[in-house]
Formats: C-alpha cells, structure tokens, sequence
C-alpha cells in the first residue's frame, strides 16, 4: 500500500524541487524590537475588562458556561468550587455510563478532584485567590503528564506508573488554583485528524453535538469536554491542526500559540517542529485568559526563549478599523458550499466592523502541505522507532500505517522539506508587512460520522486527514499563531468554524478579531449532551 499512498498523496514531491535555501529546522523565531508604548493596558486590566464586559445574553436562548459564571458563582457564595467538583463527579460517572459514554475525560480521581477544590474554597472564604483560574474546572490532554495519572498518550503501553511530576502547563495551571478534573482523550501518539482511537483505555470520544460524529483530533477528548460543558477550560497540543480541528468539529475555542509560546515540556515529545501548546475554551475571552497565565518562557524548555511578553493589547477595541485581513480567495474557497457559504458572510462581518480586507497570495501551498507531512511524520517516527518495533502489535491499525508511511521518506527528502520551511517562513514575512492577518475557513468540511466497524479496528481514511489539514498545516509548518472560533452550524446541525492566523508572537490580534467573530453567531445551539455544571 505504501507506494500508492505516496502517490495519491502527492507525498514524493519534494524530490521534484530544486531549493537552495538554508533549511530551518524548527521555526523558533526571535520577536522583532518594539518600542514599548505607555498607552498599552496592562494584562491584568485587559483580563478585568474582559470579565466584567461579557455580556450577560443567557436570555437570548443557550450559552456555554464559561470562566466568568463559575466566578459569579464563587463570588456571590451561590456555590463554591466544592459544590462544584461534586457536581462535576456525578456527571462524569454519568457520562462513563450513557449510551454511548462521551469518553472525554479518560482518567479521573474523585480524591484529586475533591482536594484541589477544597484548597479554592478555602481561598475564596480567605479572600486570597491565586488567579482568574481558582477553583475553575479544567483538563489536560493526555499527551502531558499530570500528577498521579498515567501518561498513557493515547496508547495501551505507555504510563505504566502513575506520575509523580506534571507537564510544565499542569504545574502553571495548579499555581493559578485550577481544579485539574482529569485527563482527556486524544487520537493514539497523535498521529490522527479524527480523533478515533478504539483501544481498551480510550474509546472513541463522541462529539457532543452529534454522537454518532467524530470530535476531530488529535486532541478529542479535550473538545469534547469543553463542549459537553464537563469544564469551561481544555489544554490540548497543535501538531497539524490538533487543537483547531477538535475544537472547530465541536462548535468551541481552539488556540494554536506561536511555536514555543507555551512551553510543551513534559509532554510527548512527538514533533520537535511541528507542535504548539494551546487552550480549547467556551470562548474567545477564556482562551484569552488562560493564555495570559500559561505564555511566558520556561528556562527548561529550549524554545520561545527570545519571545516579547504576552499581552492582550488592542484586544478590547470596540472596532476593527486600521485592521487589514488578507485572504487568498482561490486557497479560501477550497471547501464544502455550506462551509464556503457561512465564512464569506464572516469575513463580509469583520469588513463592517472597519476592517480592510486585502487579497493575498500564499505561495506553494501544496509544497507546504508535502513538507508539513515530511517534518511531522519522520519527526514521530524517529522518536517511536523502539515503539514501532517494540509495540507494534499493540498499536491501532492507523498508527502502524502512518508510522510505516513515514518510513518512505528520505534523508534528502526531510532537508528539502525544511528548506521549503525557510521559504514559507520568508513568504510569510513578506505578507505581514501588508496585512495583520490571514483569514481561512477552519476545515473544509464539517465533522465525519462514526462507524461500527471504526469503533472495533479504528479508521484509516489519508484523504480525510489531508482535508481537515488543509488551512491547519501553514501554521504549524511556519511557527505562526492560529485561532478557530465557531461562527454556526450545517443544515445537519453540526459546527463550523474560521480560523484567524496571525504574525509570529502577535496572539493578541487574533484574540482582539476572534471577538468581534464570536459576536456574528447570532445563536449558540446546545450540544445534544450538555452537563450544565452550575444549574
């Protein structure tokens, strides 16, 4: 099989390229100087505004529970983060045990669960609360380590002992108070956009929109989670799309931070190149929030050293003008009609609101799409070789395909692969000094039904994988920020989202765009499953 997949995949392109570019390795780049200007707000205000701005619009129908309504609720006594942790304990036995189980959330702890609660209340009464995020629910991609979970990624062999040390974005996220509910689901090693993964530990997680859909992957069961209101709060890793798909299928959040933004130390480390950290949120102001809390540099994680500080600047606008969107109209419509349809009249909405949009070019994008695959796959296959001859009876059907796929690549064809990196990268750069950011539908279509037989042998479907990677794969190739926010439903009622991709460390204008987008969903639908934690 391997050869025609090469071939229908377009997979051996590179070694059709002459490039005589330097090859960059990974996209770790440094920030540009900027004078610092004095009118800037502080984070800290930003974070206050957004708080006390969000409207409260519950009588417009169904809203996601989000950061601001567990601190209403914590501030007002109406419940405390113990009440709350109860109640998340009930619905998770409930969900093990519905027809068919979400498995979202993999691996939890009643005890754990109850502990980090118990210290918010105790805050909350003293008045001394570490952050926006006490007492907030949240979860973590299985691919971290999370004290004292098994840090299994996804697999049957991994995480053979409980963990004694957490992922530096568990740590972060326990300093601000958080109550880390478990870990969540996710695609085996990573290695696929659906989000199946039939193995004894994992299930498949079920999209809470539609149950017999899939979430999207790699990180499923974090979308899923946020989605089925389990937690206002996900922390999921982008490797190909592996935060935005999830999060786009599911009708939630999904931030990609610039390459090193976030530190991923102590998770998998799958893809040196290709993987950022990043939120999944009930909205555009929570992943802003944890962003705020989790972006700075971490001495022990060699990437994002040379980063500015993370601020929200300009977030809180009341417009968009002096903004200037650019979109490739040929690569934008490249996309189911339904799909195509809602997001033209999205980028119409961001124009009302002052902005310009300016028609761009993005170059070789079916060089980047080949390179893109090139870097993560050798990267995953050289750091699973013991695994792949160890384990391989052990792993899902599609993991050995993919891991067997990458073998096919060459020396020659990993360096071409990062030479076309160092031209996009330029490419790029020449872009943004014309627009601040570029605009793309999220995926090109919405998320796929589940099958009988994908729930016993799992499913293996390329051409699915390279659609949903479609508008994902520039980012994560490059290093550039990414945002997804859903913007409304297919007739079949299944989400749809945009994507919003900025410059290098410029996270703050996606967040400041991605709100002004929240504000074009007239409706937000409830997901069929739907734990309303707080009621």
């Amino acid at each position: 099989l391997l050869p025609l997949l090469m071939r229908l995949n377009n997979l051996s392109l590179m070694r059709s390229l002459d490039l005589h570019e330097d090859p960059t390795f990974v996209p770790d780049v440094a920030a540009e100087m900027t004078e610092d200007k004095s009118e800037t707000k502080n984070t800290s205000d930003v974070v206050k505004q957004l708080i006390d701005s969000r409207l409260d619009s519950a009588s417009n129908g169904f809203n996601f529970k989000g950061i601001k309504d567990y601190l209403d609720c914590y501030r007002s006594g109406k419940l405390t983060p113990s009440q709350v942790a109860k109640n998340i304990i009930a619905m998770l036995e409930d969900c093990d045990k519905s027809t068919p189980p979400l498995r979202a959330i993999v691996q939890w702890d009643q005890e754990q669960i109850m502990q980090m609660a118990e210290a918010s209340t105790a805050r909350y009464q003293n008045k001394c609360t570490l952050s926006y995020l006490d007492g907030i629910p949240v979860c973590l991609k299985e691919e971290f380590k999370v004290v004292p979970y098994y840090h299994r990624v996804g697999t049957v062999y991994l995480g053979t002992e409980p963990e004694t040390e957490d992922a530096a974005a568990a740590k972060k996220l326990r300093e601000a108070g958080a109550v880390i509910i478990g870990v969540s689901n996710m695609h085996e090693l990573g290695t696929g956009t659906t989000g199946c993964n039939p193995n004894r530990y994992h299930k498949v997680a079920r999209n809470p929109y539609k149950t017999d859909h899939f979430t999207g992957g790699s990180s499923s069961g974090s979308a899923a989670a946020v989605a089925a209101g389990l937690c206002p709060v996900a922390i999921g890793t982008d490797g190909g799309g592996s935060v935005r798909i999830p999060a786009s299928f599911c009708g939630v959040v999904g931030l990609k931070g610039t390459f090193g933004r976030i530190s991923s130390r102590g998770s998998l480390p799958l893809s040196y190149s290709t993987v950022s950290v990043g939120p999944l949120c009930t909205s555009v102001a929570d992943a802003a929030i944890v962003y705020s809390i989790l972006a700075e540099p971490d001495p022990l994680y060699p990437y994002g050293q040379k980063q500015p500080k993370a601020t929200l600047s300009g977030m809180c606008a009341p417009d968009l003008k002096g903004l200037k969107l650019g979109v490739d109209w040929t690569f934008f419509k490249a996309c189911d009609a339904e799909v195509l349809s809602i997001c033209e009249k999205a980028v119409e909405h961001l124009r009302s609101l002052g902005a310009s949009v300016v028609e761009v070019s993005l170059p070789e994008m079916e060089e980047v799409k080949t390179a893109h695959a090139i870097c993560i796959l050798s990267e995953m296959r050289d750091f699973l070789q013991p695994d792949f001859n160890k384990h391989f009876h052990e792993l899902n059907l599609d993991t050995r395909a993919n891991l067997a796929l990458a073998c096919q690549f060459t020396a020659l064809d990993y360096i071409t692969a990062n030479r076309q990196r160092t031209r996009s990268m330029r490419f790029l750069q020449e872009i943004f000094t014309t627009v601040n950011c570029i605009l793309t539908p999220a995926i090109p279509c919405t998320a796929p039904r589940i099958y009988e037989s994908d729930l016993l042998t799992g499913c293996s479907d390329l051409h699915f994988t390279v659609q949903s990677m479609r508008f994902m794969q520039l980012a994560n190739f490059t290093g550039i920020p990414g945002l997804v926010v859903p913007i409304g439903y297919s007739t079949a009622g299944l989400p749809i989202g945009f994507q919003v991709m900025a410059k290098w460390w410029d996270e703050a204008v996606l967040l400041r765009i991605g709100l002004k987008l929240e504000q074009f969903r007239c409706h937000t639908k409830k997901p069929s499953v739907y734990y309303d934690i707080l009621a």
